[in-house]
């Protein structure tokens, strides 16, 4: 990365860097980007892609429609109810 990208990136995030900041950020990218150099390096040509580095297993129950509820029983739960369904103040 380069003063000017930097200058960009500052722009965009509504930054305002001392000149001792931008060095350190400056150096920061310069050590990533050998990073990226040793991991561009790694043969990966038989390795499995993944999402998750642990298996992941569904924890949840089963997805039944049911119907937990008697309608009668809610109904009879409502402070008052018309046609079959709650009744609740205007808004």
């Amino acid at each position: 990365m380069d003063r000017d990208t930097l200058s960009k990136l500052e722009q965009l995030n509504q930054l305002s860097l001392s000149p001792e900041e931008q060095d350190d950020m400056l150096a920061f990218f310069a050590a990533r980007e050998g990073d990226w150099d040793a991991l561009a390096r790694i043969d990966t040509e038989n390795v499995e892609r993944m999402v998750h580095v642990r298996p992941m297993v569904n924890v949840l129950r089963e997805d039944v429609a049911a119907q937990p509820f008697a309608r009668e029983d809610l109904l009879a739960q409502a402070p008052e109810s018309m046609d079959g369904y709650w009744q609740v103040p205007q808004v």
